[in-house]
């Protein structure tokens, strides 16, 4: 049977009469409730998931991909002058911004967290690095790395091609986890409504038998059930994404310092999206319950 106009006008006006053959309380209304509040609360935070991871990948696509690390590794006394080669190589090439020696302090605190900070840079043989920024033209990274071969032999040029990709390839496959969390979430969801409205249909079969000895049609039957448990659906995910919002809200913001794990929030517009969530588990329950309630009717029968 499809789903006409009339019929979905009639599921959103309700009837009282027909209302009145499914229970409004016992274990299905419950467990419709908590599977709709439980999912949705996971669903908000697999949806924060994906948007960080999203957000996370841009980040690391825009910011490694304009920036690259020349390494020297030199006997101390060429190192100056290799270092100054490189800079003036960096300076005439077409593409590079800006170009600087990172200072012993500056090298010292990259390296404070694997260290600590009272390692002794001076006295190790730790080569010298230098920050290139590139515009938004670009350059040509085999051709600087001849230029730099000719005029700085111990120089290395390092544009993160291997550091970004394996990135930006974790974070899209991060992304795509959390779309596919939320679609499991989704068929769960209608696989615990199913079982719950077969459970109230079941428990009903006597009430059945009687209303359809007095002329009811499966069709009223059914979207009595139908409308009960989307009700019920729609009411617990709604519970639950404001569950989610507010442990999300909690979590800590985004910061250098914490990097990824301190930026799993909501920003700007994406706090409406969770109130997307709602409606598309009434969705799935007014489907799951409709099929489940026309399925187990022509058993009855």
């Amino acid at each position: 049977m499809k789903l006409d106009v009339s019929e979905l006008i009639a599921l959103l006006k309700g009837d009282s009469q027909a209302d009145k053959v499914v229970p409004p309380s016992g274990y299905t209304a419950t467990l419709t409730l908590f599977t709709s509040a439980a999912m949705a609360f996971l669903a908000v935070f697999a949806l924060a998931l994906s948007l960080a991871t999203g957000r996370l990948a841009d980040r690391w696509a825009s910011e490694l991909a304009r920036s690259s690390t020349v390494r020297i590794s030199a006997p101390a006394g060429q190192m100056e002058a290799q270092m100054r080669a490189a800079l003036e190589v960096l300076r005439t090439t077409t593409g590079v911004a800006s170009a600087k020696a990172l200072s012993q302090e500056e090298q010292r605190k990259l390296l404070e967290p694997w260290f600590g900070p009272d390692l002794p840079i001076e006295s190790l043989p730790v080569p010298q690095l230098i920050e290139v920024i590139e515009d938004a033209s670009g350059y040509d990274s085999d051709g600087l790395r001849l230029r730099l071969s000719a005029e700085a032999p111990g120089a290395v040029l390092d544009d993160h091609t291997r550091w970004r990709k394996p990135l930006i390839k974790a974070a899209d496959r991060l992304r795509f986890l959390g779309v596919l969390s939320i679609l499991l979430i989704a068929l769960a969801t209608g696989a615990m409504i199913t079982l719950a409205a077969n459970a109230a249909l079941s428990a009903n079969a006597q009430v059945i038998s009687v209303l359809r000895l007095v002329g009811a049609h499966d069709a009223y039957i059914a979207r009595a059930f139908v409308r009960r448990f989307t009700l019920r659906a729609l009411s617990g995910a709604l519970i639950g994404v404001v569950a989610g919002m507010l442990a999300v809200a909690f979590l800590p913001g985004t910061s250098e310092a914490g990097g990824f794990l301190t930026g799993l929030g909501f920003q700007g517009w994406h706090w409406l999206l969770p109130f997307v969530i709602p409606p598309l588990a009434a969705l799935v329950a007014f489907w799951a319950t409709r099929t489940a309630a026309l399925r187990r009717l022509k058993e009855l029968t």
